[in-house]
């Protein structure tokens, strides 16, 4: 039997609508996990989700950490250095396997992308988002635990910096640094979004 007939035997007969049809999910499922968006018009016409979605992996991986810095104003007008929050620890091998508290370093970088992404449309835009809304008691509490007096401080102000991570070569980035909040939280009270 030659390869032109075995091909045929394969289409045709007993079967072949089954055979057929694996065929075409095959490749259906293979293209749709391609990365280049020509492929998404398959998935766009699968209204039932029989195509499986294998893409575990983002196409555009993190390769780079975010860290968050503040810094007090006292009732004397005098301004604090910056101080780091120290959110990413250092990796263990366990968690290779397990990592239940990578949620935390995953609240980071999802709080970064949406104040981030927001960047263009101004602060007023910013200020009002549950990120930033967020952020801002997040570290009103981080400051609450450090601080010895905290009847003295103001106000504080934020800082979002994006660094490589282990590449001590290259330098951090500063992506966006808050105008001062008021410790008391008055100001955020006003800031709740209507309808």
């Amino acid at each position: 039997m030659n390869v032109a007939a075995q091909c045929r035997a394969l289409f045709t007969g007993r079967g072949a609508a089954a055979r057929i049809a694996g065929s075409a999910l095959l490749v259906a499922t293979v293209a749709t996990q391609h990365p280049n968006p020509v492929f998404n018009r398959l998935q766009l016409r699968d209204h039932f989700s029989v195509l499986p979605n294998w893409k575990f992996f983002a196409p555009n991986p993190a390769t780079h950490d975010y860290h968050y810095l503040f810094r007090t104003l006292d009732v004397d007008g005098e301004t604090s250095r910056w101080q780091s929050i120290e959110l990413i620890a250092d990796r263990r091998m366990h968690q290779a396997f397990w990592f239940a508290t990578r949620r935390g370093e995953k609240a980071v970088f999802d709080v970064c992308s949406e104040i981030l992404q927001r960047m263009d449309k101004g602060f007023e835009v910013i200020k009002v988002t549950a990120s930033y809304r967020l952020l801002v008691n997040f570290i009103r509490r981080e400051i609450a635990e450090r601080s010895d007096d905290l009847g003295r401080i103001k106000g504080f102000q934020i800082s979002m910096v994006r660094a490589s991570g282990h590449d001590p070569d290259e330098e951090p980035e500063i992506l966006f640094v808050s105008p001062y909040v008021g410790m008391d939280g008055a100001d955020e009270r006003r800031l709740v979004p209507v309808a």
